[in-house]
């Protein structure tokens, strides 16, 4: 019923589990946090399974064969992943345009607007288009952060060392302790009150390095409305990470 990929490590990279005649691929984590079994389904629809660090893989497999019910419901219901392909609806600023596709080999990105559609022209071919289309939602999302990065150090003094707009998979934006900015460039498919939002709180981190109650204080004196964006998050965040991916 279970097979495994092979890992140099404690426990293997994946288990392979059986689903009605289909075999999954169960990612495997270990957290030295986590006190008991817990099953997940991440970005995409890929099931994973973290292990405390006392657990042992005949218990993990005994987990899921106890949960494969649940697994099976789960999958069937998760959200598919979307890639950047001709004819495909994507949000852009939390408004949706359709992708479509130019065989032009050079050019840029272009906006076309009519009666029924927001429509994204993207050149470069089937081959090219969704790298093309990626660097481009990426320059996006600089120059919006960028822009955003500018009024909240203004507002609250501070300056950041340099910006970077990264494909994380689970953080919207981070602080280091040397002032540099790292922002998920996914930011760019939600409403621009979102990413104002993520860009306020990083700022904030360049005077607190935690989320005390002084530090959210700086947030809303930057940002007054970051609940509005903050609660956007919390609720839409993680539909975001399923656009671009193969």
């Amino acid at each position: 019923m279970f097979s495994f990929k092979k890992k140099k490590s404690r426990f293997p990279a994946y288990l392979a589990l059986n689903l009605e005649g289909k075999e999954v691929a169960v990612k495997i984590k270990t957290h030295v946090r986590s006190k008991s079994y817990r099953l997940t389904i991440l970005t995409g629809g890929i099931p994973c399974l973290t292990i405390p660090p006392y657990g042992k893989i005949g218990e993990a497999e005994a987990f899921l064969f106890r949960h494969k019910s649940w697994l099976i419901t789960r999958l069937k219901h998760a959200p598919k992943n979307i890639a950047f392909i001709d004819g495909a609806i994507i949000p852009l600023r939390g408004i949706e345009h359709k992708i479509k596709m130019d065989n032009r080999l050079r050019g840029q990105v272009e906006l076309i607007t009519n009666e029924n559609e927001l429509a994204l022209q993207v050149p470069g071919g089937e081959h090219h288009m969704a790298r093309r289309f990626e660097d481009w939602l990426k320059k996006q999302t600089r120059i919006d952060v960028e822009k955003s990065v500018i009024i909240h150090c203004q507002n609250l003094e501070v300056k950041a060392k340099s910006i970077s707009i990264r494909s994380q998979s689970s953080r919207w934006g981070s602080c280091s302790s040397s002032a540099r900015l790292n922002f998920n460039w996914r930011l760019i498919l939600a409403p621009s009150f979102v990413l104002d939002y993520v860009v306020a709180h990083e700022v904030a981190h360049l005077l607190e390095m935690n989320h005390s109650p002084a530090f959210w204080k700086n947030v809303e004196k930057t940002l007054p409305d970051m609940e509005r964006g903050k609660g956007w998050l919390k609720k839409n965040g993680q539909e975001l990470m399923i656009y671009g991916v193969k």
